[in-house]
């Protein structure tokens, strides 16, 4: 039997519903939904009157195969995500692992990595179950955390971006900037960010950096308000390997967060290494949209006056 997995922002009365007719759809066509077991238990911890009623029956009367998150994936063709990036951010982490490609039902606010909206909801559905999709591939990032004598701290990936920031908002952190095994600059800043072209639009954006486009398979380096002459964005390519030193002057700790969703301290004499991962996440695109055209419509970019290469007239 096929199967589906179903992600859900298990806060929003919309996502909830939008869930129960995505198994309604599912069902009709013999589609097996399939929903991990801390999503379950989220949605039964509600007050009773936020989910539907006869969501609460799919979920407890056998309805859906409720899983842990390393068999669903496994047990599943595809992932389809009612929420905003956040939520899709967090079916990843069940996703990627096995490859299971993901489409995104924004429900959310500006986001980037949902394609499609919950208005057009029974006709994204008949399309991914039909197969009629592409697969887009997205760089992650591979970060090793190394303390004093480079013994290895632990291992992360992020789909848009690491930061290494100061734990104390009165107080610099000093970072020793290495590339490709040698050093590039030292300075007292708030922070340094890696990122991918996935998060050039989200952190990064906000920190001055580039928007890049998500075919580029590149990393970016950007210095969080460094006291520096040379503090720009660095762009990476996908050989090169960024690192980031907590130079041993400083007093102070600082704290490692990817993608907006983990933190770990981080102390003087700590290395956080980075470079584009092997493992790639991969999105299910019903219409391969120009991203340039995607830019426009979530920023609300003004193309007043814009003639194109369309034929004139006089």
């Amino acid at each position: 039997m096929r199967r589906f997995l179903l992600y859900v922002h298990t806060g929003r009365r919309a996502a909830l519903s939008a869930m129960l007719s995505v198994l309604e759809e599912l069902r009709v066509r013999g589609v097996r939904g399939v929903v991990v077991d801390h999503q379950v238990e989220e949605i039964l911890a509600l007050p009773e009157d936020v989910p539907p009623p006869k969501l609460l029956t799919f979920l407890t009367n056998g309805g859906v195969d409720v899983v842990d998150a390393v068999s669903a994936a496994d047990l599943v063709e595809l992932g389809i995500v009612l929420g905003g990036d956040g939520t899709i951010l967090r079916a990843l982490e069940v996703a990627r692992e096995a490859g299971i490609p993901v489409h995104g039902v924004n429900l959310g606010h500006v986001g980037f990595l949902a394609e499609s909206e919950v208005e057009e909801l029974s006709i994204t559905v008949s399309r991914l179950l039909d197969g009629d999709y592409e697969i887009e591939k997205r760089s992650t990032l591979e970060i090793t955390l190394l303390d004093q004598d480079n013994a290895l701290v632990s291992r992360h990936w992020a789909l848009n971006e690491a930061s290494l920031e100061k734990a104390d908002r009165q107080k610099m952190i000093n970072v020793a900037i290495e590339i490709d095994g040698r050093p590039v600059s030292s300075f007292g800043c708030d922070g340094v960010l890696l990122s991918t072209p996935t998060g050039s639009t989200a952190y990064a954006f906000s920190a001055g950096g580039p928007v890049i486009w998500p075919e580029v398979d590149a990393m970016m380096l950007i210095p969080l308000a460094a006291h520096a002459l040379f503090a720009r964005p660095l762009v990476l390519g996908r050989s090169s390997e960024a690192a980031v030193e907590m130079t041993l002057d400083n007093r102070e700790g600082g704290v490692l967060t990817l993608d907006g969703r983990h933190s770990q301290d981080i102390t003087a004499g700590m290395r956080l290494e980075a470079r584009l991962s092997a493992r790639s996440v991969r999105l299910a695109r019903l219409a391969p949209t120009p991203f340039a055209d995607r830019l426009v419509e979530k920023f609300q970019l003004p193309v007043v006056g814009w003639r194109g290469r369309g034929p004139r007239t006089r």
